[in-house]
């Protein structure tokens, strides 16, 4: 009783409450689902749009096929590889079965020694390259993870001496002045004297010749001036004799 009556000493002094329950009544709804006229319904069916059948068939239609944008890091990729193509004379295709990190920066850096450089391209990338180049014969060589070493010079017999010591990565074949070699031929490629020693014994032979030549093209002459001597002295024997028998008689 007594906090009813200092509740209502406070409501006839004027004080409201801060929060206070309003309750709304419901909103009437005045939009109900009405079927349509069938007036209506008709002049729809009659009026609606139906548009013309292809001549041709659209399972008949050649496909259109959109062609993916490449990346920009596979542009890169695909130009690097046509450049390494172009710039090298020896390129030989190996296939790397996952060498230690140390041993593979100590092959990188006993192949630079010679100018020979070891590069590292997905496979994908390579094929693709290839099959729009003259090097399309090399691209059986390239499943799996490779690594391919190229040079602007023919340093066969160097690089397998290097790949000797790094058992992990396998010479599969590759490609010198043009030619395609396999394994077998890098090989007898290496055995091969350099190109300083094969030069010296070209010019060697070269000048042989004109030597045996000079020497043929002078015998004859030699041979006859021989023989007028000889005859010249028989000439010269033959009248001193003839003098002698007539002085005699």
């Amino acid at each position: 009783m007594a906090a009813a009556g200092y509740c209502a000493r406070f409501c006839r002094a004027g004080w409201q409450p801060s929060f206070q329950l309003v309750r709304h009544g419901s909103k009437a709804v005045t939009r109900h689902w009405k079927p349509m006229h069938f007036s209506r319904q008709k002049l729809m069916e009659v009026t609606e749009y139906i548009p013309p059948k292809p001549l041709i068939a659209p399972e008949c239609m050649p496909r259109v096929e959109v062609e993916e944008e490449e990346h920009g890091f596979v542009k890169l990729l695909s130009r690097q590889v046509e450049q390494m193509f172009l710039e090298n004379n020896m390129i030989a295709v190996c296939q790397y079965n996952g060498a230690p990190m140390g041993e593979i920066v100590l092959m990188k850096h006993r192949l630079r020694k010679y100018n020979i450089h070891a590069k590292f391209f997905p496979s994908e990338v390579v094929r693709k390259v290839l099959m729009e180049s003259k090097y399309k014969n090399l691209f059986p060589l390239f499943v799996g993870r490779t690594v391919v070493l190229v040079s602007p010079e023919t340093r066969a017999q160097e690089m397998l001496r290097v790949l000797k010591s790094v058992p992990q990565i396998v010479l599969l074949g590759g490609c010198v002045d043009n030619t395609l070699l396999s394994r077998e031929g890098f090989a007898n490629y290496a055995k091969l004297s350099s190109l300083g020693t094969t030069q010296g014994a070209v010019v060697g032979a070269l000048s042989l010749l004109p030597s045996q030549t000079s020497t043929i093209l002078q015998r004859g002459p030699t041979h006859l001036t021989s023989l007028l001597d000889q005859y010249v002295k028989q000439q010269t024997g033959d009248g001193a004799e003839a003098k002698e028998g007539g002085g005699g008689s």
